[in-house]
């Protein structure tokens, strides 16, 4: 599973940068040329979620695709992280793009609202009709769905859920938390010996502003109300804030995570000064040797409210209108969603899997974490657009992973602002940033 910061940003958001410094993986395809638009291939643009090793495989999976009735082949290209943006939004302007890709998890939506995107609403009906779309996991389409339909299918999720070290909870003699009472407790025997409990990376290449969000979102809270506006200053977020401030008031986060990026906290994992931390699903995986079993998920947190939530990204897979075949592009990505296991029982480092099957399978039940994921936190996680409703919308890309929210981090991290002050800031900088 990957944990690369720039894949969780909204495309927006991300950062960009020349079209010649993209790293383009070697395009590969079952036939044709590949070139785009009214002939050609169906070109698939897929990003690097993984290792090397899910690049070959997703290589192989899309060009052993044998298209029906005169369809057209498809052609294979890896993007990666660095530029992505440009590469897209380049290629796209010049129809020379993919007439299937996946990007970033807001991408659909901004290029929906440029009349890019092919809706994906014949395609899932399809999928009712065989049978495809009851393997999806419930709830994963809430987030694709926009007034004119469905921008894009769901392809692999990450979330930001609680970890904790066995080994440093069990030296403290405290039990893993069930409750933000039994979290403050947790984190204050951590303290007394030597290690913090709520772990933090506040600097411009941490996320500490998603786990903040996580913790409002788990109080019934969040950033956009149900007229996708930003809506901040509710009792609910107060609350969540004021915890937040008390546990760094009382030393339980290092006083450097404001400056921290995730390599910074990493590090003090390695070093036994972390023994909590809401993460990425790959924490184990980026920790390696002992942390891989030592570093386990926790259960969902019930608040002072009485809910449980957290704050999840659903990846998707969008189509586009200039494709050689619509009809061609939605059999090609229904040969994939049904082909794309081993991308997950061969643990080529991509996220979260969306399909009931994969999440079955004992490779994938193999690593306890991920199932646990799957099993317990999935069905509580809401996305940015919590709690206003569940699917996303071209002005989520305001708060995906941009300035405004790590200025608002490290507001929050730093007690330079009360938990009124900071929400308020930010609802005053996100007004501003509205595109609608």
């Amino acid at each position: 599973m990957t944990t690369t910061r720039i894949s969780r940003r909204g495309f927006l958001g991300a950062s960009g940068g020349a079209l010649a410094a993209l790293a383009l993986a070697g395009c590969s395809t079952g036939g044709g040329s590949s070139s785009g638009g009214g002939s050609g291939p169906i070109k698939f643009w897929n990003m690097q979620w993984g290792s090397t090793a899910f690049i070959a495989k997703d290589r192989e999976i899309t060009t052993a695709y044998e298209p029906k009735d005169g369809l057209p082949p498809a052609a294979y290209q890896s993007i990666a992280w660095q530029s992505f943006t440009q590469a897209f939004s380049t290629a796209i302007a010049a129809n020379t793009g993919p007439a299937v890709s996946s990007g970033s998890g807001t991408q659909a939506f901004q290029f929906a609202k440029e009349g890019k995107i092919a809706y994906a609403d014949d395609l899932i009906e399809s999928w009712k009709s065989n049978g495809l779309y009851d393997d999806f996991l419930p709830g994963v389409f809430d987030a694709m769905k926009t007034e004119k339909g469905y921008v894009a299918v769901p392809y692999n999720l990450d979330m930001r859920v609680l970890w904790y070290s066995r080994s440093l909870l069990q030296k403290a003699g405290v039990q893993p938390p069930t409750d933000w009472q039994s979290h403050k407790d947790a984190c204050a025997a951590l303290k007394r010996i030597g290690v913090y409990g709520f772990g933090l990376s506040g600097g411009a290449q941490g996320n500490a502003f998603q786990a903040i969000v996580g913790w409002m979102i788990n109080n019934g809270g969040g950033i956009f109300d149900e007229e996708q506006k930003p809506n901040l200053v509710t009792p609910a977020n107060i609350e969540a804030l004021e915890y937040v401030q008390e546990l760094i008031r009382k030393g339980y986060a290092d006083p450097r995570s404001n400056g921290y990026s995730t390599t910074n906290t990493q590090a003090q994992w390695k070093a036994g000064k972390f023994g909590m931390q809401v993460e990425a699903p790959g924490l184990p995986a980026q920790l390696g040797g002992k942390f891989l079993t030592d570093v386990v998920v926790g259960d969902p947190l019930t608040s002072p409210s009485g809910q449980k939530g957290a704050l999840s990204f659903p990846n998707n897979i969008m189509m586009y209108t200039n494709t050689p075949s619509q009809k061609g592009s939605e059999a090609f990505l229904t040969y994939y969603i049904r082909k794309m296991k081993p991308l997950w029982t061969e643990k080529t480092g991509i996220g979260l899997p969306v399909l009931k099957s994969i999440a079955a399978t004992p490779e994938f039940q193999s690593d306890p974490n991920a199932a646990k994921m799957i099993e317990v936190w999935q069905p509580i996680c809401k996305t940015w657009a919590a709690p206003g409703g569940a699917a996303l919308f071209s002005n989520v890309t305001i708060v995906d992973s941009t300035p405004p929210m790590t200025t608002f981090g490290q507001n929050v991290i730093s007690l330079q602002l009360g938990p009124k002050e900071a929400l308020s800031t930010l609802q005053t900088t996100l007004m501003s940033s509205l595109k609608d």
